[in-house]
């Protein structure tokens, strides 16, 4: 390898900063739900979790100082309030380490497949293989508690046919043909994360002290709203159930703990990883009223998380990332 292939591309700068900021982010949520949570089973794997998150941060640092590259701010223990009452139930904090580290599977083989060097992706492969580690662990104990509720099953069919009207997938006038078993599947995942955001959103409204965060949060619950009804609708038309909410699961606690930045950052990342999730339904999806909603909720999501960081911007709390260099000036 010469010296040039040697140097960080450009995105990899991107993911190792994004990464550092999602544990940082990750580690304080973890270091609350070992302050207040009570099941012995949900604290073991939170701290395992937690001691994951630690090992990331630890060996992005390296990469980072050997690379002559200033740290990025991320979050720390200023924004983590270990003395603040649960703002959850356990339940809760264990569904949402499920659906994080599904974002954390996402975002790895992303970062993994834009590397170059070999120590960057045998960084990401480690880091994929402690995100599988940690999905399996948070299934298998959603299961064993009766808390994971799977998608709809449908029957197998007798055979395989093909497609041979276009109907199929043009036609918009009239009774629309069933759901097929991907545009089920999408709806209810995109319905799972939606509703988790949804309880999310709701907590930090209920907990924060500034006007402009608490409306970013209002906007967020608007847009999570329209979503939920729009495709429980579509499900319960056809007789298909649809994820329970969480809105339940949240306490009365008028406590941060969290700071106003780590929640608006929080919540401005539930958008943006949604519309990736919209976007692959959008193009999996052959019923046009489908796509043309997954269109529709790409572009609220779009404005909830522009939103969000021009909440970040106004407070200095979002940090720049490197720009070409100005070759004309110079």
């Amino acid at each position: 390898m010469n010296a040039e292939s040697k140097r960080l591309t450009s995105p990899e700068i991107t993911s190792l900063c994004a990464q550092y900021h999602q544990d940082t982010l990750a580690a304080c949520v973890a270091k609350h739900v070992l302050a207040t949570v009570t099941d012995a089973e949900i604290r073991s794997l939170f701290a395992f979790s937690l001691e994951l998150s630690k090992k990331h941060i630890k060996l992005l640092t390296a990469i980072f100082h050997a690379e002559h590259f200033p740290l990025p701010n991320g979050f720390t223990d200023e924004d983590v309030d270990l003395h603040a009452p649960p703002l959850f139930t356990d339940s809760f904090w264990l569904k949402y380490l499920h659906d994080m580290t599904i974002h954390g599977l996402s975002g790895y083989g992303i970062s993994f497949s834009v590397s170059v060097r070999r120590d960057i992706r045998d960084y990401y492969h480690k880091c994929n293989l402690d995100a599988m580690e940690i999905y399996n662990r948070s299934l298998d104990l959603l299961l064993a508690k009766n808390l994971y509720v799977p998608a709809p099953y449908f029957l197998n069919p007798k055979k395989q046919e093909p497609i041979i009207d276009l109907s199929y997938a043009l036609d918009f006038v009239g009774k629309q043909r069933l759901l097929n078993t991907t545009e089920a599947g999408n709806i209810y995942f995109n319905l799972r994360k939606s509703m988790a955001t949804k309880a999310l959103l709701i907590a930090f409204k209920q907990v924060s002290k500034r006007k402009d965060v608490k409306k970013v949060m209002e906007t967020g619950l608007d847009v999570a709203h329209k979503h939920i009804e729009l495709y429980s609708s579509i499900m319960h038309e056809e007789n298909l159930h649809t994820p329970p909410l969480l809105d339940n699961e949240i306490t009365t606690s008028t406590h941060a703990p969290f700071s106003e930045k780590l929640m608006t950052f929080h919540a401005g990342a539930m958008f943006k990883v949604a519309i990736t999730y919209y976007a692959t339904a959008m193009t999996t999806s052959m019923r046009l009223d489908i796509v043309g909603h997954c269109e529709a909720c790409i572009l609220r999501d779009l404005k909830v998380a522009g939103r969000c960081s021009e909440v970040m911007i106004k407070n200095g709390w979002i940090e720049k990332p490197p720009e070409a260099s100005d070759r004309k000036q110079m």
